[in-house]
């Protein structure tokens, strides 16, 4: 059954689909339901139900220790995480009344391996097991075309931040891996630096999820010794396009700051000011590259709720001519999730999901397995 159709009103088309989004910082599973109307070329949306559902202790743990598992309990994980995928969908259609309204899924799925340089990246989350549960077409491994055709794989949000957010110049999301896209021809995105992975885990050293409003941040004074060690990782230094996997946070930068001394307070003040640093020195570049004097940047992700990070941002941004626009807090919490649910619709209508000159991959491409759910 196809729940696409023609508006009558003006012979547009109409798209229902629901996105999925597990990010690295593994504060749960975002869930989106959206209508997305194209007309002429031209597409708005509407969220129409949204939920974050917290991973329990052990999915946290079964996620965080993937890429430590064998080969055979690692496709073990794989499959049963796509079954609780499907669960988690059927779920959410029953609550929000959706049944008989969904046309497709789009599955971000959870990233383990990212090695864009040996053209492999995996996202954990059976596509298969999420269409059997659901019987709805699902599209899972959104990045792996790209990968294959020479590409970083990621960003894939870009795609649908040119369709859906064209007023924008700059769009930063601060989520596990903070993230920032320039509008315009070419479109250009890559990954900033390690982000709210690395303050969670901080904050959870004090027993807390994640520091709200970045209060034990504000408490500490940062340390211009370990900020210098932070702000010398190679990766600062490569050009774009370029990616980061979760473990430059997990395994390198979180053992710097645990080893550096200082107080936990002092060290989640001394991340800020580094993430701050990093996104200023990324805005920098972008406007230099198109000369300009002036822009609008939308911050989104779980970052754009910490006040003292944002405080510090839009310190080192106004001097920049740089407005930034912090949208309502189901946009904060669920851009991504709506793009996955985007870029499902994208793929169903067999047009490109990713953009070369954000990855580098050698062409744009319709990235996304199909599978279809349905009874024949």
């Amino acid at each position: 059954m196809n729940y696409f159709y023609k508006s009558t009103k003006n012979e547009g088309m109409v798209y229902r689909a629901i996105g999925l989004m597990s990010g690295s910082s593994l504060d749960g599973l975002d869930l989106v339901f959206a209508e997305f109307h194209e007309q002429g070329g031209k597409w708005s949306y509407t969220i129409e139900a949204a939920a974050c559902l917290p991973y329990s202790k052990e999915w946290v743990e079964r996620l965080s220790s993937a890429t430590s598992l064998s080969a055979r309990d690692y496709c073990l994980l794989h499959t049963d995480y796509g079954h609780y995928l499907g669960q988690q969908v059927n779920t959410f259609i029953e609550k929000n009344g959706l049944q008989y309204q969904v046309a497709v899924v789009g599955s971000h799925g959870h990233t383990t391996f990212h090695m864009p340089a040996q053209g492999m990246t995996a996202q954990l989350g059976d596509g298969a097991a999420i269409a059997a549960e659901t019987g709805v077409p699902v599209v899972s491994d959104l990045r792996a075309m790209d990968v294959a055709l020479g590409g970083q794989g990621a960003p894939i949000v870009p795609m649908g931040e040119q369709f859906l957010f064209p007023e924008y110049d700059l769009l930063l999301n601060i989520g596990g891996i903070a993230n920032i896209s320039q509008a315009g021809s070419p479109y250009l995105a890559f990954d900033i630096c390690p982000a709210n992975r690395v303050l969670n885990l901080l904050a959870q050293q004090n027993g807390q999820l994640y520091d709200q409003g970045g209060q034990m941040a504000a408490a500490g004074q940062c340390h211009e010794g370990v900020l210098e060690q932070l702000n010398a990782f190679p990766y600062y230094k490569r050009s774009f396009p370029k990616s980061l996997a979760n473990e430059m946070g997990t395994h390198e930068i979180f053992p710097l700051l645990q080893a550096s001394g200082c107080s936990l307070h002092d060290q989640l003040a001394t991340y800020v000011a580094h993430i701050a640093v990093q996104t200023t020195h990324s805005v920098e570049q972008l406007l230099k590259r198109k000369n300009l004097s002036s822009a609008r940047l939308l911050v989104t992700g779980g970052g754009a709720l910490n006040t003292f990070l944002m405080q510090q941002l839009q310190n080192r941004l106004e001097p920049l001519g740089v407005e930034v626009v912090i949208p309502e807090e189901r946009l904060i919490h669920y851009k991504e999730a709506l793009i996955m649910a985007f870029l499902a619709v994208l793929r169903w209508r067999q047009e490109s999901t990713v953009l070369s000159s954000v990855t580098g991959a050698r062409r744009d491409s319709i990235g996304g397995a199909l599978w279809n759910g349905q009874d024949a």
